[in-house]
């Protein structure tokens, strides 16, 4: 059993930065590959996909949308993952989860349903 708490989110106007924190707790967490995922405020928008990152491969992946912008880091000391975030679009905005894989890497990272436990979401708005 897993807990993940996202932290990070706020108002940022267009261009900005962010820095979201995925902090991991519970049974081996290292063993966890952990992937970003977004949800749109838009009705009916399902989560998509933003980055993962390899537990065992230490592989990070991007959707195409983030990708030269986003960056995915993790600090096991204390058990937290990062999603770095640059050049904010308005597009951007949206509730951002952290999500833990039980696999040592991403190969299914894209799919949400491949993950075990989730975060409760921090919203990110990216407006000026």
């Amino acid at each position: 059993q897993l807990q993940l708490v996202e932290s990070g989110g706020g108002l940022v106007q267009p261009g900005g930065s962010l820095r979201l924190s995925c902090v991991i707790s519970g049974f081996a967490p290292q063993d966890y590959s952990i992937g970003w995922f977004l949800q749109a405020p838009a009705p009916g928008k399902e989560r998509e996909w933003v980055s993962c990152l390899g537990s065992g491969d230490g592989n990070a992946n991007y959707a195409d949308s983030v990708k030269g912008r986003f960056t995915i880091s993790r600090d096991n000391a204390v058990n937290t993952v990062y999603l770095q975030m640059a050049s904010l679009k308005p597009e951007d905005t949206a509730v951002y989860y952290c999500a833990a894989l039980a696999a040592p890497s991403c190969l299914r990272g894209g799919d949400p349903y491949q993950y075990d436990y989730w975060g409760q979401g921090t919203q990110v708005t990216v407006s000026s």
